[in-house]
């Protein structure tokens, strides 16, 4: 089924949403690009290297998770087709990133998070009432999401063991990915995010980040 909401009426949009949901929750996930650490070297880790990489790329998976659901119920109840065109397309590149931190994991010997659904109803709740809000806010939803999402992945950054540039490799590019979707989000006319929601987005990643580095 065509994932171009514009095309469809609100229950094609349901079905379409309801579709995706279960899809990236069961793990099917394709890249339109390779991953960036295709041509990096695998070193030798020592298990407890391994095991804060493989901690870390868990959070960044689950939070690409989320990207996911924020996207979904951004483009469903986005009020312009040219929005939804925005958000969809925003959503294809973020899908890069969930596949490439769920191949990472299996490299690193680790699984994603069992808390991954729990995130993804929180995160399409919040994008609902960011575009429920009218598309100026939905935008500004973005561009603040990607404020903080370019600070925790600074953080990733500074955090992996030195010697795994192939963790290090996607994290960079995931960051690239992040900045230009806010960019694009301001230059389309983004909003201020109302701070009550700033404070939600806030609470909510560090819940994310505390849970899911562990299970």
């Amino acid at each position: 089924m065509s994932s171009k909401f514009h095309f469809h009426n609100p229950l094609d949009r349901f079905i379409c949403s309801t579709d995706k949901a279960l899809r990236v929750l069961a793990g099917v996930a394709s890249a339109s690009r390779p991953t960036p650490a295709t041509h990096v070297d695998d070193t030798h880790m020592t298990d407890e290297d391994r095991k804060h990489s493989a901690g870390l790329i868990r959070v960044d998976h689950v939070g690409e998770v989320m990207a996911q659901a924020l996207y979904n119920s951004q483009a469903r109840f986005a009020k312009s087709d040219k929005l939804r065109e925005k958000f969809e397309e925003a959503s294809r590149e973020e899908e890069d990133h969930l596949a490439w931190t769920a191949q990472r994991l299996k490299e690193l010997n680790s699984q994603a998070s069992v808390l991954a659904p729990l995130f993804y109803a929180g995160a399409y709740a919040l994008g609902t009432v960011a575009a429920k809000m009218g598309d100026a806010h939905s935008l500004g939803f973005v561009v603040e999401t990607e404020r903080q999402v370019e600070k925790h992945l600074d953080s990733h950054l500074e955090s992996l063991p030195a010697n795994d540039g192939k963790s290090r490799a996607i994290v960079a590019q995931m960051r690239l990915d992040e900045i230009a979707h806010g960019k694009a989000a301001q230059d389309l006319g983004a909003a201020d995010t109302p701070l009550p929601i700033k404070v939600a987005m806030q609470a909510m990643s560090k819940l994310m980040t505390g849970t899911t580095y562990y299970i």
